[in-house]
C-alpha cells in the first residue's frame, strides 16, 4: 500500500510555476493526476484527546486540522475504499480507522496509524463484512471493531493481535463504544438492539431493546452510568447501564439520527440527524435545550472538544461546522468536503468546472487555481447532470427533485425552473446553438425546452425504461439517448422523430456521446462491460471495446482522436475498480488507464484544449489528469 502524508510546510513547491497553488488540492495524488477538487464526503469527525487536532474521516482519506488555525496540516491516504469510522487512542499517539468500499466490494480492514508522524503502522484483517465502527478502550490497550458480518472483534491495540470475537448480533454492527472505566463494551446493531459485553471476558451481559430501527450511534456518559443511543427510528434513548433499563426517550428529530455524543462534563448530549440539524439535550433531564441549524445535508457525526467549549458537526453538505457549545452560535465553517459527484462539465473557455453533487448542490470551481468559486443551492434532490450553454453564460442542472434549473454563471443566480417531468431528471444537454435544452428522465421520456422562454416544446417517447443520457450531435440536427431498456436511440432534433434504435447492449446504456464531426456515436453498456461505436448516420454497429469491469461515462476528446470511458466493478465480482480508460478512437486500441478514485466514477469532461481530463466520482472529489498527445 502506498501511503502518502503531505504537510503544508512544502514551501519550495509554493515557489514553483505550477498553475495550482500548493495546497490540499495536490496532496496524495494518484499517478497521472495534477490536482484534486474537493476533500471527499464526510463520514466521521473526532478531536484529539489534547484538543489540538481535529480529524475528519472522508471518502478518500483522513484530513487533520490544526485547531488553533483550523488549517489542513496533513492527509492520510492510501486507502482503496472510503473511511467509515476512526478514533484517537487515549494518549493521542495512535489513530485507528475502518475502511470499506461504499458501493460494491468490502475491504473489511482496520488500520492503525502513528497520529503524530502520519505513518501507517498496521492493518488488521479478519472481518468478513464492512467495518462500520472502531473504538479504543480507556487504557488504550484494546481496540474494538463492529462489522457488517454481525460480529464485534477485540484486538490488542499494541501488537494488532486478534483477541476475541463477540457473536450474538443478528444484524450489522454499526457502532461500538467502551465505558469510561473500560469494563463494559456496548454495540449497536441494525436490528435496533444494543448489546452490553464484559470488555475483559467478552461475556454477554445484557441486551437493550426498544428502538424500532437501526441503532447507528452510541455514547457513554462521563460517569459511565448512562448510555445514549441514536436510531433511524428518529429517537435518542438514554439507558441505565447498571440495570439495563430504559430511562428516557428523546423525541424531536424528524428523520434518522446518525450521531450522538456526550459533552466532557456529561451535562449535555448532542445528536445529529439526516435533516441537517443538531439537537442539544440536557443529559440528566432529557429536556431539549436547542437546535443548531445551517447544514443542508445529513449530519453524520458530532464531537465535543475536550474542553467542552466547541461542538463540531460533520455533514454530507461538505462542511464541518464549529459551534459554541454554550450559546449555539456558529464560530467557523470548514468547507471543501463535498458530497458524491454525479456530473461534471468544463465551461466552453475551460476556465471553470461545474460539478453536480449528491448533496443537492452545484459547485463551480476555478479550473486554473482549483479554488471553489460558488455553490449553487436550490435543488431538493441529488443533482444528476450539469451542462454549460455554448456561450458559457448559463448552466443547466437536472435533479432527482424532477426539475431542471437554469443558472446565470456571472451572478450565480437562479434564472428559471423547468418542470414537467414526473420523475427524476438524469441528464441535460444544450443544443449547439444554445437555443434548446434536452432532458432525459426516470419517467422514460425526453423533453425538449426553449431556453429563451423556458417553455416545454416537445416530449419524445419510445424508451421503455429510465433515460440515462442525452446528447446533441455537433450540427444540432440529431439527438442521441441512452436508456435502462438496453437501447440507444437517435432522434431528429427538429421533428422529434425516432431515426434509429440501436440494439446490442446486454445491460443499461449508461452514456452516449458523439465524436466532434458527428459521424460516430459511442455508447457504454454498464454491466455488459462494453463500449460500442456506431455510424451515427446509418445506425450501423462499427466496433466494440471490451472492459474488464462495468462501462460508463463515454466522451470523445475535442480533436476526436481519443475516447474515454469509465470502468466500475469487475464483472460478476464485488471489487470496485473506479478507473478511467483512454482509447484510440480510430483503431479502438486501449491507450491508458487512470486510477485513484475510491468510489465509482460517474462523469468525465475534457477541457476545450483537450490537455486536461476531469473525472468526477461518488467519493466526493474531482481528479484532473494531464493528457499527452
Amino acid at each position: 500500500m502506498k501511503i502518502i502524508v503531505t504537510l503544508l510546510i512544502l514551501l519550495l513547491t509554493l515557489c514553483s510555476p505550477n498553475i495550482f497553488a500548493q495546497s490540499y488540492t495536490q496532496w496524495g495524488l494518484p499517478e497521472g493526476a495534477i490536482a484534486r477538487l474537493g476533500k471527499g464526503s464526510i463520514n466521521e469527525i473526532h478531536y484529539s484527546p489534547d484538543g489540538t487536532r481535529l480529524a475528519v474521516a472522508s471518502s478518500i482519506g483522513i484530513w487533520i486540522y490544526d485547531t488553533a488555525t483550523y488549517q489542513e496540516v496533513a492527509q492520510l491516504t492510501g486507502f482503496t475504499g472510503g473511511i467509515t469510522s476512526m478514533a484517537f487512542s487515549p494518549d493521542g499517539k495512535t489513530l485507528v480507522s475502518a475502511s470499506g468500499n461504499a458501493l460494491f466490494g468490502e475491504l473489511n480492514a482496520v488500520h492503525l496509524w502513528d497520529a503524530v508522524a502520519g505513518e501507517h503502522k498496521r492493518t488488521l484483517t479478519g472481518h468478513t463484512g464492512k467495518v462500520y465502527s472502531v473504538s479504543f478502550s480507556p487504557d488504550g490497550q484494546t481496540l474494538a471493531s463492529g462489522s457488517g458480518d454481525k460480529t464485534v472483534r477485540l484486538w490488542d491495540a499494541v501488537t494488532g493481535e486478534h483477541k476475541q470475537t463477540l457473536t450474538g448480533h443478528t444484524g450489522d454492527v454499526y457502532s461500538v463504544s467502551f465505558s469510561p472505566n473500560g469494563q463494559t463494551l456496548a454495540s449497536g446493531s441494525r436490528t435496533g438492539t444494543v448489546r452490553l459485553w464484559d470488555a475483559v471476558t467478552g461475556e454477554h451481559k445484557g441486551t437493550l431493546t426498544g428502538h424500532t430501527d437501526y441503532v447507528y450511534s452510541i455514547s457513554f456518559s462521563l460517569d459511565g452510568q448512562t448510555l445514549a443511543s441514536g436510531s433511524w427510528d428518529r429517537t435518542v434513548r438514554l439507558w441505565d447501564i447498571t440495570t439495563g433499563k430504559h430511562k428516557k426517550r428523546l423525541t424531536g428529530h424528524t428523520d434518522y439520527v446518525h450521531s450522538v455524543s456526550f459533552s466532557p462534563d456529561g451535562q449535555t448530549l448532542a445528536s445529529g440527524s439526516r435533516t441537517g440539524t443538531v439537537r442539544l439535550w440536557d443529559a440528566v433531564t432529557g429536556e431539549h435545550k436547542g437546535t443548531l441549524t445551517g447544514h443542508t445535508g445529513n449530519v453524520y457525526s458530532v464531537s465535543f472538544s475536550p474542553d467542552g467549549e466547541t461542538l463540531a458537526s460533520g455533514s454530507w453538505d461538505g462542511t464541518v461546522r464549529l459551534w459554541d457549545a454554550m450559546t449555539g452560535e456558529l464560530k467557523q465553517t470548514l468547507a471543501g468536503h463535498t458530497g458524491g459527484v454525479s456530473s461534471i462539465s468544463f465551461s466552453p473557455d475551460g476556465k471553470m468546472l461545474a460539478c453536480g453533487n449528491l448533496d443537492r448542490a452545484v459547485r463551480l470551481w476555478d479550473a486554473v487555481t482549483g479554488e471553489l468559486k460558488q455553490t449553487l443551492a436550490g435543488h431538493t434532490g441529488s443533482v444528476s447532470s450539469v451542462s454549460f450553454s455554448p456561450d458559457g453564460k448559463m448552466l443547466a442542472s437536472g435533479s432527482e427533485d424532477k426539475t431542471i434549473r437554469l443558472w446565470d454563471i456571472a451572478t450565480g443566480k437562479h434564472k428559471k425552473r423547468l418542470t414537467g417531468h414526473r420523475r427524476g431528471v438524469y441528464s441535460v444537454s444544450f443544443s449547439p446553438d444554445g437555443k434548446m435544452l434536452a432532458s432525459g428522465s426516470e419517467d422514460k421520456t425526453i423533453r425538449l425546452w426553449d431556453i429563451a422562454t423556458g417553455k416545454h416544446k416537445q416530449t419524445l417517447t419510445g424508451h421503455t425504461d429510465i433515460v440515462n443520457s442525452v446528447s446533441f450531435s455537433p450540427d444540432g440536427k440529431t439527438l442521441a439517448s441512452g436508456s435502462w431498456d438496453k437501447t440507444a436511440r437517435l432522434w431528429d432534433a427538429v421533428t422529434g422523430g425516432n431515426r434509429w434504435t440501436l440494439t446490442g447492449h446486454m445491460d443499461i446504456v449508461d452514456s452516449v456521446a458523439f465524436n466532434p464531426d458527428g459521424n460516430v456515436l459511442a455508447t457504454a453498456g454498464n454491466w455488459d462491460g462494453t463500449v460500442r461505436l456506431w455510424d451515427a448516420k446509418t445506425g450501423e454497429h462499427q466496433r466494440t471495446l471490451k472492459h474488464t469491469g462495468t462501462a460508463g461515462s463515454v466522451l470523445f476528446s475535442p480533436d476526436g482522436r481519443t475516447l474515454t470511458s469509465q470502468s466500475g466493478g469487475q464483472i460478476y465480482s464485488e471489487v470496485e475498480v473506479n478507473a478511467v480508460h483512454l482509447w484510440d478512437a480510430v483503431t479502438g486500441e486501449h491507450k491508458q488507464t487512470f486510477t485513484g478514485h475510491t468510489s465509482a466514477v460517474k462523469s468525465v469532461s475534457f477541457s476545450p484544449d483537450g490537455r486536461t481530463l476531469a473525472s468526477g466520482s461518488w467519493d466526493g472529489t474531482v481528479l484532473l489528469w494531464k493528457i499527452f498527445p
